[in-house]
């Protein structure tokens, strides 16, 4: 959790780059994105080097064992003059990152090679430096912390890119992630993996739940192979990289794709598919892939990226994603093709409706959480319908802590799900029968299916209340004397 103070010292961070003039918050996060995936790969050294005086083992370093390469390590320049200091991360840190390992095949690689270093001047990368080492040193010395920062950071991204992306909520993408509740064996993938938050949401949950019983051929796949993610813009691309190299997945698999073209052909490669794809937009119809025109013909990304995922999944693969509501209740032929797709060809498990402010400050666009398992082959019996009215934070555009919160209620319904058989449509939560679903036109909203009860209110007649009002004037004239008197005393 990031508490106010450090929060302040973030902000403190920020504005000494704002008054910089780096008044592009996605160009603030980059620039420190870099400087603390500089200050960890130092950190990681010196743990490799305490291991190595305790083992007696030589292992890898990450830096040249000569002076000039040591004197690329955070710890051994951050103390200078700060000319010196812009000298050596301009001009020797920078392009060191850029072409760590020599490896050009990796994702981090790949994507630093039209990176640009833009700090202004040598005062403001000292005040950078200075206030990220006060951090690391005294707030947040453990990779959850850290992780916490980066959220932070992140939420600063007030606006929605051109095509329709949202920062979904860290607490949101946890949800999902424990709905799904992978293990250390599963490929993951994201394909609009934006700063790839599903991702590291993922690790960390794998991380808690595994980590005392995996196996080294187990954190071997953990490190690179196990996660994959698709965007089209490169910016976001190299954040992916660093924040899943941050969060201790070295070979992250982050690739310049665009998801629904014809560029990605992959199929039945992934166990679970989390993602909040774009809900806006869309995409030239000639360049879409023909696979997925023949589940919905249409140009709509909110509805391509569905029949995306189903095709990305293996058969038995499960997938967790965001929509829009009018993907629930849509009248087009290519939403109710959609539709029918999921229900009668495979297994439609969860509709969770969320509340309109999930996504404020951005927007306050109507989204719910679709969960399905790719059969091939139907399954689908009931659908299991929530009516989320709290997600712990408030709905107005400040997003508040606050005490309501369906998201536990949620989790634990999901995966007890027996349970829930005799619920009534007047409950939170209730299940759907597949036929019902079907004789609506597939319709997947909660509100086609929830009955409200309403309270009969008796009202008095017309004439007791005149006779009520009249009382009260003739009071009120009586008070009205009584205070004229007093006055007149």
């Amino acid at each position: 959790m990031v508490t106010g103070d450090i929060r302040n010292k973030i902000d403190k961070i920020w504005t000494d780059m704002w008054a910089g003039g780096i008044t592009n918050p996605l160009t603030v996060i980059e620039q420190l994105t870099y400087l603390m995936f500089i200050r960890s790969l130092d950190e990681k050294e010196l743990d490799t080097e305490n291991f190595e005086n305790l083992s007696g083992e030589k292992q890898p370093k990450i830096f040249p064992q000569d002076e000039d390469g040591q004197a690329l390590r955070w710890s051994m320049f951050k103390h200078k003059d700060p000319r010196e200091i812009y000298d050596i991360v301009g001009t020797k840190v920078f392009p060191f990152i850029k072409s760590m390992n020599g490896n050009i095949s990796s994702a981090f690689s790949r994507y630093m090679q039209d990176a640009m270093f833009f700090i202004p001047t040598p005062q403001v990368l000292q005040k950078v430096i200075t206030g990220l080492d006060e951090l690391y040193e005294h707030d947040i010395k453990d990779l959850d912390m850290r992780g916490d920062l980066y959220e932070y950071m992140l939420g600063k991204l007030a606006q929605a890119g051109q095509n329709g992306q949202f920062r979904t909520p860290k607490h949101i993408r946890e949800m999902m992630v424990r709905l799904l509740a992978p293990t250390p064996d599963y490929k993951i993938c994201d394909p609009a993996c934006g700063t790839a938050g599903f991702l590291v949401s993922t690790a960390e949950y794998i991380r808690e739940r595994y980590e005392a019983q995996m196996t080294s051929e187990q954190w071997e796949f953990f490190s690179g192979e196990m996660f994959t993610g698709f965007d089209t813009d490169r910016t976001m691309l190299r954040l992916s990289a660093m924040n899943l190299m941050l969060h201790s997945i070295t070979q992250p698999h982050v690739d310049y794709v665009d998801s629904v073209s014809k560029q990605n052909s992959i199929s039945g490669a992934y166990d679970i598919i989390l993602a909040n794809p774009p809900f806006t937009g869309t995409i030239d119809e000639e360049s879409i892939n023909d696979n997925l025109k023949a589940i919905c013909n249409t140009k709509k990304t909110e509805l391509l990226f569905v029949a995306l995922f189903l095709r990305l999944l293996r058969k038995g693969g499960q997938c967790s994603c965001i929509v829009p509501d009018g993907v629930l209740f849509g009248s087009t032929k290519a939403h109710k093709a959609l539709r029918k797709e999921l229900v009668e060809n495979h297994h439609l498990r969860a509709v969770i409706s969320m509340p309109s402010g999930v996504f404020k400050p951005y927007a306050g666009v109507s989204t719910a959480v679709l969960i399905f398992t790719k059969s091939g082959a139907g399954g689908t019996d009931k659908v299991w319908f929530y009516d989320m009215k709290a997600d712990g934070y408030s709905l107005d555009d400040k997003r508040s802590p606050i005490k309501g919160n369906d998201i536990p209620d949620i989790i634990e319904r999901f995966h007890n799900l027996t349970g829930e058989a005799d619920r009534k449509p007047t409950e939170q939560s209730f299940f759907v029968d597949k036929e019902a679903i079907a004789a609506n036109d597939y319709d997947l909203s909660i509100n086609r299916y929830k009955e409200f009860v309403y309270e009969k209110v008796e009202y008095d007649t017309p004439q007791v209340i005149m006779t009520r009002l009249d009382e009260f004037s003739i009071d009120i004239a009586a008070k009205m004397e009584e205070l004229r008197g007093l006055i007149g005393e």
